[in-house]
């Protein structure tokens, strides 16, 4: 179980996840706000689908299928 949590934590703390994490974030506080620009979507957009994109196929190359 404990290696279970340190393997997950060790994961969420990995750049590109603590990239993806900080941009969400910065993404609410300008969607609370009505300061969302055309630029950024495009930015946060194309972050999230490489970040979900990546995820997939490490998913798929272990074997578990992705879905």
């Amino acid at each position: 179980m404990k290696e279970l949590i340190a393997k997950r934590l060790d994961r969420l703390l990995c750049v590109k996840s603590l990239v993806t994490l900080v941009l969400t974030a910065v993404f609410a506080v300008m969607a609370l706000r009505g300061e969302v620009s055309q630029d950024f979507m495009t930015v946060y957009t194309v972050i999230i689908a490489f970040y979900f994109g990546t995820q997939l196929e490490r998913t798929a190359q272990k074997g578990g299928g992705g879905t």
